[in-house]
């Protein structure tokens, strides 16, 4: 019993489990009293490496008790031969049903010693050897059927023995997974065509001008597993009934001795007709065929039967498959159609089934599916019946990315791998992946995949982390694909509108309202023109493009901005790739080059905020405060001043670009526009400011001063516009001991330098720091000192003065200093008791003397945004003046901003809540009408377009379509201004 014991032990190092394997090896001459027998180890080494060596093992035996006189030949051999070796224990290992085969047919195994068996090219004749007597003729019925069974297993024995020796002797050639699927396709179609010789013999007819085999699913796409149903459909000519006698004797034969014949997808399904006539099939398909039909005649190819018969019917169908996109809701129906197929899988199997459920090979074939069906209209490179063949297209086209597509492709062949080795243990189709708790299965599958023990995990656990991940990367990358607004997009656009140089593709631009349509098709021909990668991804965008911008008010100008826009992102690797892939970008971004003049100038220069576009929360996510710190910290970590600012305009362009690009999708209100203006305006300002006052104070080696900067007007009131100017005051601190003129010549010397610097001209909207309501104005000094301003305004100041300083709040440069600047003038602009009457009508009469000396000449007053009637002047002025009047006694008038205050005049009873909705809604009309102007022409303006595109431009950022009369926004527009202007004249002038 001991030494029993020690000979078990000795054999389990070769990872022998089974109680029964001692004697086994015993039997077979591998093993005695020592342990391995001589001669023996190679083979004792090979059965440690199957994927399961006590089954391995168990089948060798088998095979020696059925053929004990041929057993000497097989142990030679298996002792000599490493590819035979390897070939038979890895079938052994991994296949029962294989064994029972190799046990049933003594002598079998001898093909696996040569090619004979492993060679596609004799496949047909194989199987027809098989099948033909010793008079010629072909076996019929029983005969037949167990001829051919026994000719179409051996030929799968060599298939899974070239397809697993390398995993039990590692150096063997070994093919790829698409070439075992392509050889058992070949297998597959050289068992149809030798049933169908059989057929013809039982039945007395040749398939001959009769019948022809055309393949679908898998066998049509030379990807079948070891065990499918094989997909046909039958086309007939002549007597019908004798067609179909031979497709139904052909079904019974190759059914019994090899797999199950399906022709259920054939016209009508299984309801239908088992052959019909070329004519038949094709007036069904133009009449009654479904979307799902089409996509799955993609993968249709003849294979057996008459060639010139099956040949007709495929180039009958090619045009129907490849225009099935054109069909209403076509993208939506295959979308459809996955999501059923996936709520057929029970939801205890969603996440193991391989096949069908969530990150399964229906995901990756539905996707790429898809893919081809729309853009293969008009790409014949896309056209394989072949789920990798298209997928590596798709890739090379450009229609998905080439990593997405390597990726797909991986997992996909992993999964296909899996379910093989799954199918060949008992021949059965099965397409489930072992449950996390049947440890022994999964350490057997791992082995049968060649999946290695990994760090910390078993091989079983490796392959359930390899399986999860290949999974979750499918599910990923399908919805990424599958539902992607752009096939829609391009779905939608008809085949012929695809081919964007031809004649009717000039037609077609003039009728969709591009006025130059020719102009048109040269920047199409310029984005287009090559073999490149590039110019296949812009062949697939730009008929979705031409669509959107069909939709903008300057369908040309967007063309144009979007050929400037490529051609100078040509070189950035993900520009194209987020057009394809992210959401819907295009249409976004169509939109805005066909509106904006302003954001075709920033993107070629902020061209990271194009990645936003496709995520509302990302393009509307960062606050005005983020976004102020990380410009702030980004400046000060510049080396210089120059540095500096280059840093602050950059991220200015960013921001400026982004808030446009939101402001115009609709996604910023008013408020929240002029807010994220302000502070990035703010920010440039601080860093700029404290550059400059570092490189002057290191030049001098001491501070003379401090410096703090007040925002009035707009920037005080964090109302800014795009084209808004920056009006500030610069005040100033002596150090101690410093007198007043150094300190003066200090602080004037830094502000001089941030106004020149960051006014100096530039490609994006000026920043223009303008010092002009400073006292004096521009004859008075550019900095005073905190006591200067004091005394300014005690003995000169005016009440226009009080006014203007009711929007003043510190911005930048020493907070304390700042704070007592507005500690002093909080007297000034909030005045105890209120407003002297004399100097209400004093604001009065300048308001008047304003608006008639500087509306530009031949303005029209209905539609000049800020000094015409209704619009900004009016309503800030009216706010203003009952500042002035009451903020003393009402806490919530003592604001820097508009909107603040007309609450705060509700609030108050000051006035009526109807009235300062008035003016609130004229406010935000004429804000919202003067930004959006600057960014339709690219330049500031005040007053509405009165025609044209501008209006109509503008009239689109406003909701209006292009089909609407502009006038009907310009009419609005008055009618609002009008109400305000009631409003106004009522609390301004009569109160």
């Amino acid at each position: 019993m001991a030494e029993r014991a020690r000979t078990t032990a000795s054999a389990a190092r070769y990872g022998f489990t089974d109680t029964r394997a001692d004697g086994q090896l015993r039997a077979a001459g591998w093993w005695n009293e020592g342990g391995a027998a001589e001669g023996a180890t190679d083979v004792l080494l090979a059965l440690s490496r199957a994927a399961d060596p006590d089954l391995a093992l168990a089948g060798l035996d088998r095979i020696r008790e059925a053929d004990e006189a041929g057993w000497p030949e097989l142990d030679s051999t298996l002792r000599e031969n490493r590819t035979f070796r390897g070939r038979l224990l890895g079938v052994l290992g991994t296949s029962t049903a294989l064994a029972d085969f190799l046990v049933a047919n003594p002598g079998e195994w001898r093909c696996l010693a040569g090619n004979r068996c492993t060679d596609p090219a004799q496949f047909a004749d194989r199987l027809l050897e098989r099948v033909r007597q010793d008079d010629g003729t072909y076996a019929t019925g029983t005969a037949a059927e167990q001829a051919l069974r026994a000719g179409y297993r051996g030929l799968l024995l060599g298939i899974a023995a070239a397809d697993l020796g390398h995993l039990v002797e590692p150096g063997l050639d070994h093919p790829e997974f698409r070439d075992v699927a392509s050889e058992l396709t070949t297998l597959a179609e050289a068992s149809l065509q030798a049933g169908l010789v059989v057929a013809e013999q039982e039945v007395g007819a040749s398939a001959e001008g009769t019948l022809a085999v055309i393949a679908m699913g898998k066998t049509g796409g030379r990807e079948l597993n070891y065990v499918s149903d094989v997909d046909v459909i039958f086309v007939g000519a002549g007597d019908l009934g004798v067609a179909t006698r031979l497709a139904s004797t052909m079904m019974r034969v190759v059914g019994n001795a090899c797999f199950e014949v399906d022709a259920a997808l054939r016209p009508e399904g299984k309801s239908g007709a088992l052959v019909r006539t070329l004519e038949g099939h094709t007036a069904y398909y133009q009449k009654w065929a479904k979307t799902w039909e089409f996509q799955a005649l993609l993968k249709a190819r003849p294979v057996a039967g008459d060639v010139e018969l099956g040949r007709q019917y495929a180039e009958m169908v090619a045009p129907m498959v490849w225009s099935a996109a054109d069909r209403e809701n076509f993208v939506t129906e295959v979308q459809q159609m996955r999501r059923r197929v996936e709520e057929h899988v029970a939801s205890e199997h969603l996440e193991r089934e391989l096949k069908l459920g969530r990150g399964g090979l229906r995901d990756v074939e539905f996707a790429v599916q898809l893919l081809q069906l729309v853009h293969g209209r008009v790409d014949p490179a896309l056209r394989s019946p072949s789920t990798l063949e298209a997928l590596a297209a798709l890739g090379d086209g450009g229609y998905v990315g080439r990593a997405d597509a390597a990726e797909m492709s991986s997992s996909y062949e992993f999964l296909r791998t899996v379910e093989h080795r799954l199918q060949l243990r008992r021949l059965r189709r099965t397409h489930l992946f072992p449950a996390s708790s049947d440890t022994d299965e999964l350490r057997i599958l791992a082995r049968a995949c060649g999946i290695r023990a990994a760090r910390g995990r078993s091989q079983g656990e490796a392959l359930l982390a390899e399986f999860r991940r290949h999974a979750q990367g499918i599910r990923r990358l399908h919805e990424k694909v599958f539902y992607r607004p752009l096939l829609q997009s391009v779905a939608n656009v008809p085949t012929e509108a695809l081919r964007l140089t031809t004649k009717q593709a000039a037609s077609r631009l003039s009728a969709l309202g591009y006025a130059a349509p020719e102009g048109a098709l040269q920047h199409i021909k310029a984005l287009t023109s090559g073999v490149s990668r590039r110019a296949a991804i812009q062949q697939a965008l730009l008929p979705v493009l031409l669509d959107c911008l069909a939709d903008t008010p300057d369908p040309d100008g967007g063309l144009l901005s979007y050929r400037k826009v490529s051609e100078a992102l040509q070189d950035t690797p993900w520009y194209l790739r987020v057009l394809r892939d992210e959401g819907t970008v295009v249409e976004r971004l169509a939109f805005l080059l066909g509106t904006s003049n302003l954001v075709p100038d920033l993107l070629v220069r902020a061209p990271e905020v194009l990645q936003l576009l496709g995520d509302p929360a990302r393009l509307t996510g960062r606050t005005p405060a983020e976004v102020a710190t990380s410009l702030r910290a980004a400046v000060r970590r510049q080396p210089g001043l120059s540095a500096a600012v280059t840093a602050a305009r950059s991220l200015r362009r960013h921001e400026l670009l982004r808030v446009a690009c939101a402001d115009l999708l609709g996604l910023l209100d008013v408020p929240s526009v002029c807010e994220a203006l302000s502070s990035v305006w703010v920010a440039v300002l601080q860093g700029a400011l404290s550059a400059a006052y570092r490189q002057r104070q290191a030049e001098l080696g001491r501070t003379p001063a401090t410096i703090a900067v007040i925002g009035m007007g707009r920037l005080g009131g964090a109302e800014l516009g795009y084209g808004s100017d920056a009006d500030v005051l610069f005040v100033c601190e002596p150090a101690e001991g410093v007198p007043d003129a150094e300190a003066l010549r200090f602080a004037s010397s830094v502000a001089e330098t941030v106004r020149k610097i960051l006014g100096a001209p530039s490609a994006d909207p000026a920043l223009i720091v303008d010092a002009d309501l400073r006292p004096e104005g521009r004859s008075g000094p550019l900095v005073r000192t905190l006591e200067s301003y004091r005394a300014y305004y005690q003995r000169w100041g005016e009440v226009w003065e009080s006014q203007a300083l009711l929007r003043a709040r510190f911005v930048a440069g020493d907070e304390e200093l700042g704070e007592r600047f507005i500690d002093l003038i909080d007297p000034l602009r909030y005045p105890e008791g209120g407003l002297d009457p004399k100097d209400a009508r004093e604001i009065r009469r300048i308001k008047a003397r304003v608006e008639t000396e500087r509306l530009p000449r031949g303005a029209d007053p209905t539609r000049h945004t800020k000094l015409g009637r209704g619009g900004l002047a009016d309503v800030e002025w009216t706010v203003q003046l009952l500042q002035l009047q009451h903020a003393h006694e009402v806490p919530g008038l003592r604001t820097t901003s508009t909107l603040d205050a007309l609450t705060a005049l509700a609030e108050a009873g000051l006035a009526p809540a109807e009235s300062v909705d008035s003016l609130r809604e004229a406010w935000l009309l004429a804000t919202r009408v003067r930004n959006a102007t600057m960014l339709v022409r690219g330049k500031a303006a005040d007053e509405v377009p009165g025609t044209g595109r501008d209006l109509a431009a503008v009239a689109r950022v406003f909701g209006y379509s292009v089909d609407d009369d502009p006038g009907e926004f310009l009419d609005a527009y008055r009618r609002v201004t009008r109400h305000a202007h009631a409003v106004v004249e009522e609390l301004f002038y009569d109160n």
